[in-house]
C-alpha cells in the first residue's frame, strides 16, 4: 500500500494572493494553507499547535523591519525560525473592471501601510489630494475593491491580487525604488531547518541578546567583539525596545554561521559569560524567489 505523502499545515497572513501567500506558496505549495487576518493571528496559531508553521514578513528593503512581527516573536513565543524566504515585491495600481472609465475620479487609494509607503512618490505625483486607507494586507485591499464594484476606488498590490480578484491593473510598478524586496521567516515550535530544493549553501543563525543589567561602558563594543575576533560575519544587528522603560532595549542579531559551529559554540559561551541573556531562534537556510512575469 502506498504511503500516503504529510501535507504540513502552515498560517500565512491572509487573505489569498497577498505578497505572503507568494512567499508560502513558493516554499510550501498550494495544499494545507491557512489563511489569517493578522500577523499575530498566525504566530498565535503556531504557538497553540492549530498549524506546524506560520510564515511572516520580517524586513523590507525599503521599509525596514516588521515590528510587528519581531516583538510577537520576542514577547511570550517560543517559536524558532526554520527558513528565511526574500521574494521581490512589485506594486501595482488596480481598480474593479467597472471603473476603468473612472480612474481619474478615484475617492481612495486602499492598501497595507507598507505598501502605501512603498509607493509614496507616486501617490503624492498623481493622487496628492486622494485619501488613503490603510488595510491589514494587499490582498484585503483588492478584495474589499472586488466586492464594491460601483465604488470609486483604487487599490494597491501584486499582480496575483489583480488576477485573483478579477481586477484591472492602471499602471503597473509604482514603487519608488526598483530594487523592493522582504524577507518572510518560517516560525514552528521546534528548532529545524526546513529543507526545500535551492537553498543558499549557507546558514543563518537569528540571536536575541539583552544586555547585563548593570549596563557598564563598552558592553555593546564587548558583544560585537564576541563575534568580530572569530570572523563570524554580522547581516545584522537592531535594537528594539524591552518595553519595560526608557532607554532599555534588546538586540536581534544575524550571524552568517550555523549555531552548531564551534565558533558559534564559543560565542555564545562567551556571550553568557559577560552576563547577557541570549535566546537563539534557530539556524536555517535561506532561500530567494526570482522576479518573473506571468
Amino acid at each position: 500500500m502506498e504511503e500516503k505523502q504529510f501535507t504540513p499545515s502552515v498560517a500565512y497572513l491572509g487573505p489569498e494572493a497577498t505578497f505572503t501567500h507568494i512567499a508560502t506558496n513558493f516554499l510550501f505549495g498550494s495544499s494545507g494553507l491557512s489563511p489569517q487576518p493578522t500577523i499575530p493571528d498566525c504566530i498565535e496559531a503556531v504557538t497553540a499547535g492549530i498549524v506546524a508553521y506560520a510564515v511572516v514578513p520580517l524586513e523590507n528593503a525599503l521599509e525596514g523591519s516588521v515590528p510587528l512581527t519581531i516583538d510577537y516573536m520576542s514577547k511570550g513565543s517560543e517559536l524558532f525560525i526554520n527558513a528565511e524566504v526574500s521574494i521581490p515585491i512589485e506594486q501595482h495600481l488596480m481598480v474593479n473592471k467597472k471603473q476603468i472609465d473612472f480612474v481619474n475620479e478615484i475617492e481612495s487609494v486602499q492598501s497595507h501601510p507598507h505598501a502605501l509607503a512603498q509607493c509614496h512618490k507616486y501617490l503624492i505625483y498623481n493622487y496628492r489630494k486622494v485619501p488613503l486607507i490603510q488595510t491589514t494586507s494587499t490582498a484585503a485591499a483588492a478584495k474589499y475593491i472586488s466586492e464594491n464594484p460601483d465604488e470609486k476606488i483604487a487599490a494597491i498590490g501584486n499582480r496575483l491580487a489583480a488576477k485573483k480578484y478579477d481586477l484591472h491593473i492602471v499602471e503597473e510598478n509604482i514603487h519608488d525604488f526598483h530594487f523592493n524586496h522582504t524577507r518572510f521567516v518560517v516560525l514552528s515550535l521546534r528548532k529545524g531547518n526546513l529543507e526545500n530544493p535551492n537553498h543558499s549553501s549557507l546558514s543563518k543563525t537569528t540571536l536575541m541578546i539583552k544586555l547585563p543589567e548593570d549596563d557598564r561602558p563598552g558592553v555593546l563594543h564587548q558583544v560585537l567583539s564576541v563575534f568580530s575576533w572569530r570572523r563570524l560575519n554580522l547581516s545584522k544587528i537592531e535594537s528594539r525596545p524591552l518595553k519595560t522603560g526608557l532607554g532599555k532595549y534588546f538586540f536581534i542579531i544575524d550571524v552568517l554561521e550555523s549555531e552548531e559551529h564551534p565558533m558559534m559554540k564559543g560565542a555564545m559561551e562567551e556571550l553568557i559569560a559577560l552576563n547577557c541573556v541570549v535566546r537563539s531562534l534557530g539556524s536555517y537556510f535561506t532561500y530567494e524567489q526570482k522576479p518573473s512575469r506571468p
